[in-house]
């Protein structure tokens, strides 16, 4: 038997005990000191805990829809809304910005889009407010601010409509990738506009961050709103 006697924290004496030979087999009794081993997984612990908050603090937001942030397109319009105002980015700082290019005589993906804005706006709450739904024109020459007044706030009251010349909307289209050709009807006047269907999403600071696919749902494009509203 060998006896080894240290000293430990306070004074108190640390033995290190029983060092014998049994069945030519070397046996190491622990430390009788339990305030060791407990202060190591004390330690432990908070270093796993650290570990885990740190590793989500670092984790990317997990949005519905496509990330496009850090594009170096789209980033702002020069337009007149449907009151007569003058609109760019800077007049919705603060506000999460969903934009959607179309027209008014739009058949089908146009409304069901205002539609869907509406629906996600109403499962928002009191973030609802901080959200400027923008519905741009691709048909300025039969899209006037009268119709645009009653067309588009009929969706939700403070959804807003702008709209530029034809070249003006020409060249913004091509910069927000938007892709739209006229169709020709029956009548000078009665041509439809094929043209693309996915929103565009500005978070508070004015960049663009989303792309909104159609026919997203409405749950989605809320759960994604207010990521961005709390800064992801």
């Amino acid at each position: 038997m060998i006896s080894i006697e240290q000293s430990g924290p306070q004074g108190t004496a640390v033995r290190m005990r029983d060092f014998q030979a049994l069945s030519g087999k070397a046996q190491l009794h622990w430390c009788e000191n339990r305030g060791v081993p407990i202060f190591l997984k004390s330690l432990s612990a908070l270093i796993l805990c650290l570990t885990l908050m740190l590793t989500a603090c670092s984790e990317p937001a997990q949005f519905k829809s496509t990330d496009i942030s850090g594009a170096d397109w789209g980033k702002d319009f020069a337009l007149v809304d449907h009151n007569g105002i003058p609109r760019g980015l800077k007049d919705f700082r603060g506000k999460a910005v969903l934009v959607f290019f179309g027209y008014t005589q739009c058949p089908d993906v146009c409304p069901t889009t205002l539609a869907s804005m509406r629906d996600a706006l109403a499962l928002m709450g009191g973030d609802a407010s901080r959200v400027q739904v923008v519905f741009i024109t691709l048909d300025p020459a039969r899209d006037s601010a009268e119709l645009l007044a009653q067309y588009v706030p009929a969706f939700h009251p403070s959804f807003l409509g702008l709209r530029g010349d034809e070249a003006g909307t020409a060249e913004l289209a091509k910069d927000f990738r938007v892709f739209y050709s006229k169709q020709v009807g029956t009548t000078p006047n009665s041509y439809s506009i094929d043209h693309s269907t996915g929103s565009y999403v500005f978070d508070p600071q004015g960049r663009l961050r989303l792309l909104v696919r159609h026919g997203e749902i409405p749950g989605n494009v809320a759960a994604d709103l207010k990521l961005l509203l709390a800064g992801k």
